[in-house]
């Protein structure tokens, strides 16, 4: 059915058309409607869930950590000092394989205390065992939401999954979308090999010699490595069934690009509009948009031969851009020339704190690219 959403309620109306169980959620702005609409869904009994009203984000994914181990759908919302404030929760959930779904209102930490777009909450999470989207409209909110529950819930992956949207730029914004009247058998009844069992007692939680240990965050590797195959079969049933395409990352304009900006979330959107200004001045520019952190994707075929310029709306003090960095490492073989020589990426930090960026700026940062530069938006050494 064709509506109009915000990003909040696209995700709220997702948790709902996947039927999911128990939702365990604490309130904090940018992610707020996200809650409201949930427990109000809950309350009109469109949803048939059980509803967890806690006093702390740390408790929330503690309230999802429970419901989670008995098998059931499972679904939280938070944003930036609620994710860090469950970051213990997090690491846990994802080390039980716990095929918990949260959204995450993507916003700056403070101090200085501020409520604008931001990505390093959220990356600040991606060493977890959580896989992590970034999505860039309202309908695409509502999809990788349902997708989410799929992928994680899959025998071969049971991690846990992070929808990221940009705080106010998308969780605020009202855009066209389709919802879906009937899933079908798209997304199957949860069946979680290791759920408690109250006819088959087990132990949860007990301590773990270092070889078991080992052993079980291998585990977690293989997870993540066999999510690749599990997201792209998601992803590809759903454009199959429902009409729309996705993938582990997008491409605009990228076949006979000579420079290409990657970016995530609304500013790879953005940048599209600047790809256009850019051609028509003759540079023959692309976006290279990043869905999935984690798993992170190979784009060494992607941007081989290619300029790069990667904006990072995140930071990591002492290293760099995260975005630029990830791609640095996964991708090294595609900035390496036939003579030998590095053509690495130009890495434009930009948008911290919501800290508005326009397309023309994205034109400025590719006119003015330099292999391996770090520049600063609006930032004068």
């Amino acid at each position: 059915m064709l509506t109009f959403s915000t990003g909040n309620k696209a995700v709220a109306t997702a948790v709902k058309d996947a039927k999911t169980v128990v939702v365990a959620a604490y309130p904090i702005t940018p992610q707020t409607e996200v809650v409201e609409e949930t427990a109000n869904n809950v309350a009109s009994g469109e949803l048939k869930a059980r509803y967890i009203p806690v006093e702390s984000e740390h408790s929330s994914m503690g309230a999802c950590i429970g419901a989670a181990a008995t098998g059931v759908r499972t679904f939280t919302a938070t944003s930036s000092h609620g994710l860090v404030y469950m970051c213990e929760q997090i690491h846990m959930s994802a080390a039980a394989r716990l095929p918990i779904v949260m959204a995450n209102a993507n916003r700056a930490l403070g101090p200085g205390w501020n409520i604008g777009a931001e990505h390093t909450d959220s990356m600040s999470m991606r060493d977890s065992g959580w896989l992590q989207a970034y999505v860039s409209t309202v309908q695409e909110a509502y999809d990788t939401t349902l997708m989410a529950f799929r992928i994680a819930e899959n025998e071969n992956v049971l991690l846990p999954v992070m929808i990221n949207l940009d705080g106010f730029l998308l969780t605020h914004i009202t855009q066209p979308m389709d919802t879906i009247d009937d899933l079908g058998d798209y997304l199957p009844p949860t069946n979680t090999p290791h759920a408690i069992d109250i006819n088959n007692p087990g132990g949860y939680g007990t301590l773990t010699p270092p070889t078991e240990h080992f052993k079980f965050r291998h585990d977690i590797q293989r997870g993540m490595k066999d999510s690749v195959a599990v997201i792209e079969d998601a992803q590809a049933d759903f454009a199959k069934r429902f009409g729309r395409t996705y993938g582990m990352y997008e491409e605009y304009l990228c076949d006979d690009a000579d420079v290409v900006i990657v970016a995530a979330g609304t500013l790879a959107k953005e940048s599209e509009v600047a790809a256009d200004i850019l051609r028509k001045e003759g540079i023959k520019a692309g976006v290279l948009r990043i869905r999935w952190l984690r798993p992170f994707p190979d784009l060494t075929a992607a941007l081989k031969g290619k300029d790069v310029v990667v904006i990072d709306r995140d930071y990591s003090f002492g290293l760099g851009g995260i975005l630029v960095n990830e791609i640095r490492t996964k991708a090294l073989e595609a900035f390496i020339g036939k003579d030998g020589k590095a053509n690495l990426p130009f890495s434009v930090i930009a948008g911290l704190g919501g800290q508005e960026v326009t397309y023309d700026d994205i034109a400025d940062f590719v006119r003015n690219r330099k292999s391996g530069g770090e520049l600063w938006f609006g930032v004068t050494e």
